[in-house]
């Protein structure tokens, strides 16, 4: 459900169905496909009998801080998925359980607001603990993309990217691709060597305000009462403004604190490393 206090009761983040969203994505050219919902394996139900479909799941993990993280986990089963659901509130033992399986997982958008506040403690767990950084997330801004990879560089760790799509128009629109990947152990293997290269562009306003408006389409045709919310969907290019206007100004924030504590400041003003998109560099 929508996380939004006045949508929460009545309207869904997707209406999307699975079969949907595995096609939409084969007739885009996916040689392999994979959902990752919050906290649910249910689409893999529906799609597990597809030879080039695994399952995957994004967890919303506690942090030793008590805020948040966004964990992707992939080609997992469900006895891993209920063990994991177990240990989400506690990031060392799900870290545990992770590597215990050898499963391989990513830290997805760690310069968003998302998930709410961040510490720089947080930045001290994903250096330690993650193989792997979204570095392209298809609905976020470029700024906080482009830290991700700067972190996933600086760190060492493998890059992937996905689309976040919560409709079938913006489905594929980032994509990771593993060059001479024959089938999913291959693809796999590829990212965990750090073989995975990123395609596709970063969030604009016009896409979140265009999937936002498809997801409110989506929820009256489910719901016709909710039809008479419509006057306030000329609101939603406000809400997607601010929202972006957000996401930015948490990325600036916090990428200079990882920065500084990266020393990449000090490097950065001697030369050493490109500005981010919109501050001036020399």
């Amino acid at each position: 459900m929508c996380t939004l206090p006045l949508l929460r009761s009545i309207c869904r983040e997707c209406y999307s169905e699975p079969e949907a969203v595995y096609q939409t994505l084969r007739r885009k050219g996916m040689n392999l496909v994979t959902v990752s919902d919050h906290d649910s394996i249910e689409a893999g139900e529906a799609l597990s009998r597809y030879p080039d479909f695994f399952v995957s799941e994004e967890v919303t993990c506690r942090m030793p801080s008590g805020t948040e993280l966004h964990v992707g986990v992939y080609d997992l089963t469900e006895p891993q998925h209920v063990e994991i659901q177990r240990r989400r509130n506690d990031l060392p033992r799900l870290m545990a359980y992770l590597n215990e399986q050898q499963l391989f997982f990513s830290v997805n958008h760690a310069f968003s607001a998302l998930t709410g506040r961040r510490t720089l403690q947080d930045f001290v767990w994903v250096d330690t603990l993650f193989p792997a950084a979204e570095v392209r997330n298809g609905h976020l801004p470029e700024r906080g993309n482009f830290l991700a990879e700067r972190m996933a560089e600086q760190s060492g760790m493998a890059r992937l990217g996905g689309s976040d799509a919560h409709t079938l128009y913006s489905l594929g629109s980032v994509c990771t691709h593993v060059a001479g990947a024959r089938d999913k152990a291959e693809f796999l293997r590829g990212l965990r060597q750090g073989r995975g290269e990123v395609l596709g562009k970063s969030g604009t306003f016009w896409h979140l305000t265009r999937d936002v408006l498809h997801i409110a389409a989506a929820l009256m045709d489910e719901k016709p009462l909710a039809a008479l919310l419509a006057p306030l969907l000329v609101a939603a290019p406000v809400v997607t403004v601010l929202n972006y206007a957000v996401e930015n100004l948490f990325a600036r924030y916090w990428g200079r604190r990882w920065e500084r504590w990266q020393d990449l400041d000090k490097r950065r003003s001697a030369g050493g490393m490109r500005a981010a998109p919109g501050e001036a560099g020399a």
